[in-house]
């Protein structure tokens, strides 16, 4: 923020954790300003109400701006309901409950003139009688300051919520009415420019993802020689394989595994993303599984190199090979290898989008959260194995061409993480008047 210049005079605010303010500048409250109302309009559609379109929670919390092509949701309203909560240009609205007091205060302002949509539950509607003093107000609600006093003011302890006297408390720093129209014209331009450089950089780490996963799908089905004779593996999803590498059913290379679980052994678990966890897995975590069990006897036990598959969450990629010894849920398939294999090789195999749709056709169940992979289907999958050392070679080179990519995806996300800390400084810094943006050409 240093290139941008101060404002030529300031004054103390009278509030401590502002401090000094440009001298034509007020600080008042938001109730003050604007009026306000906690709407409560919900989703619910009754026969005696008109139908109307509900902007919900998630539609002002997800975008900063509302606009007419949100896709709003169906409802109903009573008329009363309508003309209170019905959205007009200028309209800004937060969100007044959450179960984390960070989603609490979270801004969007209605950037169009939008019939027929009406400002639903958990949210309150903010309006003022100047639309440029409305797009100011935007801001200050995302700025530092404000975003803490709604922390501080929302009482709770698995729900927290704003009162009407914490809304009305927020105070403004307010510019002249004259210049609040550049002052918002600044800020727009310039979080626009941050948030395309932000959209850009996390579209290239999604295309760095997306190579990763095309890079280990074509190392575990195709090999690393480019050059290799290939034919056909006569399985469908595998396509053509090099020509030295086998066909083989699981149950050629795996056997189910059952042991008693060791109570000095650290409880594992399998993520779809990241495969089997190599530390203890927190209580917290522990209670979201299937089976929350005291007794760690009762858990299945499992020794590296065996390969453990969550039943309901195989067709979405829950395995993992195991590199520790340690205990999973009983919800959990354990396989033990019965042949000399890598089994990082089969896991690699096993998370690829083709292998996935494939266990989806062998697991069994009415819907998808009711679907399960058992182990008398899950030995007849057919998988391609190349010979011992060169399972090693794929592995080594996955691992290495990984690592570089997820640096490359590492760096560009701390570059997002800074844009977004100088999007809000720049926030907080224009509207407590710390940087002046009359006349600036950001």
């Amino acid at each position: 923020m240093s290139h941008y210049k101060p404002y030529p005079e300031y004054k103390d605010s009278g509030a401590e954790w502002i401090g000094k303010v440009p001298a034509d500048w007020e600080v008042r409250r938001l109730r003050h300003i604007a009026v306000f109302t906690n709407s409560n309009v919900d989703k619910k559609s009754y026969d005696d109400q008109e139908t109307v379109k509900l902007c919900n929670y998630t539609d002002v919390y997800y975008n900063e701006f509302i606009r007419a092509n949100l896709g709003f949701m169906q409802a109903t309203a009573s008329p009363s309901e309508i003309a209170q909560f019905s959205l007009k240009k200028g309209d800004v609205i937060i969100t007044k409950d959450s179960e984390d007091p960070a989603d609490i205060g979270i801004p969007s302002i209605v950037s169009e003139d939008i019939h027929g949509v009406v400002c639903g539950y958990h949210l309150t509607l903010i309006r003022t009688d100047d639309l440029n003093t409305a797009r100011y107000l935007h801001r200050v609600l995302q700025a530092h300051p404000t975003k803490a006093h709604f922390f501080v003011e929302a009482p709770g302890i698995t729900r927290y919520g704003l009162g009407q006297d914490a809304i009305g408390d927020i105070r403004v720093c307010l510019p002249p009415v004259e210049h609040r129209a550049e002052i918002a014209d600044q800020l727009d331009r310039e979080t626009t420019r941050i948030d395309s450089l932000i959209a850009k950089k996390t579209r290239f780490i999604e295309l760095l993802k997306e190579k990763r996963q095309a890079l280990i799908t074509h190392a575990v089905t195709k090999g690393l020689d480019p050059h290799a004779k290939m034919k056909d593996s006569g399985v469908e999803w595998i396509g053509d394989i090099p020509g030295h590498w086998e066909v083989r059913r699981m149950a050629m290379l795996f056997r189910e595994a059952v042991r008693l679980g060791d109570p000095s052994l650290p409880v594992l678990s399998i993520s779809i993303h990241d495969g089997i966890t190599d530390e203890e897995l927190a209580p917290e975590d522990r209670e979201r599984q299937v089976y929350k069990i005291e007794d760690r006897t009762k858990y299945k036990r499992v020794v590296p190199n065996d390969l453990a598959y969550n039943m309901m969450r195989a067709w979405q990629g829950a395995f993992g090979a195991v590199t520790v010894d340690g205990l999973v849920s009983p919800a959990y398939v354990v396989a033990e290898p019965i042949i000399s294999l890598h089994t990082g090789f089969v896991e690699n195999l096993l998370r690829t989008s083709m292998a996935i749709e494939e266990m989806r056709r062998f697991s069994r169940g009415i819907a998808d959260f009711r679907m399960r992979l058992y182990w008398d289907y899950f030995r007849d999958l057919k998988i391609c194995l190349p010979p011992l050392e060169e399972q090693a070679q794929i592995l080594s080179n996955i691992a290495k061409e990984s690592k570089r990519l997820d640096a490359l995806a590492g760096k560009t996300q701390h570059s997002i993480d800074l844009l977004k800390e100088r999007r809000a400084a720049l926030i907080t810094a224009a509207v407590t008047g710390q940087i002046d943006l009359r006349g600036e050409t950001i």
